[in-house]
C-alpha cells in the first residue's frame, strides 16, 4: 500500500502563489512518475503536470510557464509551485503515485483563487 499526503493548497488571490506538497510513504519503491491532476466542480479530472524518476516533466498547456514539478526522491516528495494562478486554476488537486500497473491517489487539496 501507499499513502500520498498532500498540503499547500488553500485560497489566494488572482496573480498569487501557492506550494503544493505531496509526501508518499508505505510501498513506495518502483513509483515511476508522479504528478498533480485538478477537477473544477462539474468537470472531469484533468492533467496538471508529471514527473518522473529521471525528472523528465509534462505539463497540460494551460499551466506552462506559470507552473513548476519538482520530486525529491530521497524524501519521496512531489512538489507543485503554481505562480500567476488565475480563477480558472480553482479546483481540487488531486497527487498521483504512478507504479507500472497501478496508479494511486491522494485525498485532494483545494486550491480556490479569488479575482
Amino acid at each position: 500500500q501507499v499513502q500520498l499526503v498532500e498540503s499547500g493548497g488553500g485560497l489566494v488571490q488572482a496573480g498569487g502563489s501557492l506550494r503544493l506538497s505531496c509526501a508518499a510513504s508505505g510501498s513506495i519503491f518502483g513509483i515511476h512518475v508522479m504528478g498533480w491532476y485538478r477537477q473544477a466542480p462539474g468537470k472531469q479530472r484533468d492533467l496538471v503536470a508529471t514527473i518522473t524518476s529521471g525528472s523528465m516533466t509534462n505539463y497540460a498547456d494551460s499551466v506552462k510557464g506559470r507552473f513548476t514539478i519538482s520530486r525529491d526522491n530521497a524524501k519521496n516528495t512531489a512538489y507543485l509551485q503554481m505562480n500567476s494562478l488565475k480563477p480558472e486554476d480553482t479546483a481540487v488537486y488531486y497527487c498521483l503515485a504512478r507504479f507500472p500497473t497501478y496508479d494511486y491517489w491522494g485525498q485532494g487539496t483545494q486550491v480556490t483563487v479569488s479575482l
